[in-house]
């Protein structure tokens, strides 16, 4: 079983690293920043990549990003994100498209190594591996499922959320590094989600940000 490694921490990523090896598996790529994984996914096609959510050079969703854009790239890629954060809105991504083994445990619940590489191997077969308190967040959180920001991908979120700041499409492009184009159809899919109809005497783009003030109050 080939793995791909991410994690910003050395001594954390070495000892991964050791375990996993005393284990039988073998460690394609260990990485510390969310371009390194990306390169190493797209070059190295393991079996299962092992992810933190949280690496340079954004420090915030950076490793869950790049595993999903992989996902996209590759349907069914087995990811097991090992966190200290349950980011919700990537985990239901993870989650929603059906496809692949994947799994979410928590660092500081993880106690037992023969647990931990048995679930490894679970999500590199196509199995899942959840921890019992991201399932626990993740249903707690089924009651805003029909709140209408609920509806939107985290990509889309984060367009709105740049919309919010005053940014222009062009300027969201930019941030994100992705094409104008992009941008327009993600809101377009904002504005069809939000159910906000082309109106004469409504500004759509405002709307959207309204929702999105509201949804954060």
């Amino acid at each position: 079983m080939r793995v791909v490694l991410a994690e910003d921490l050395f001594l954390l990523r070495d000892g991964l690293v050791r375990l996993l090896e005393a284990y039988g598996c073998e460690i394609a790529a260990a990485v510390e920043s969310g371009p390194e994984l990306t390169r190493a996914l797209a070059e190295l096609r393991p079996d299962v990549a092992v992810v933190d959510v949280r690496l340079p050079p954004s420090h915030t969703d950076e490793g869950l990003q790049c595993a999903l854009q992989a996902r996209r790239e590759r349907p069914g890629l087995p990811v097991l994100v090992l966190s200290q954060h349950v980011e919700q809105l990537y985990a239901r991504e993870l989650l929603a498209d059906g496809t692949g083994g994947v799994g979410y445990l928590l660092k500081d619940r993880v106690f037992d190594a023969e647990q931990f590489v048995d679930a490894v191997r679970r999500v590199a077969a196509g199995g899942t591996a959840m921890d019992p308190q991201v399932i626990q967040q993740l249903l707690a959180r089924r009651q805003a499922d029909d709140r209408p920001l609920a509806r939107l991908t985290p990509r889309e979120l984060e367009v709105l959320e740049l919309m919010a700041q005053g940014r222009s499409n062009t300027a969201i492009a930019e941030r994100l590094v992705v094409t104008e184009r992009a941008i327009a159809k993600h809101t377009s899919n904002i504005f069809a989600k939000l159910r906000l109809e082309v109106s004469d005497d409504d500004n759509r783009r405002v709307l959207a940000v309204l929702a999105y003030l509201d949804h954060g109050r």
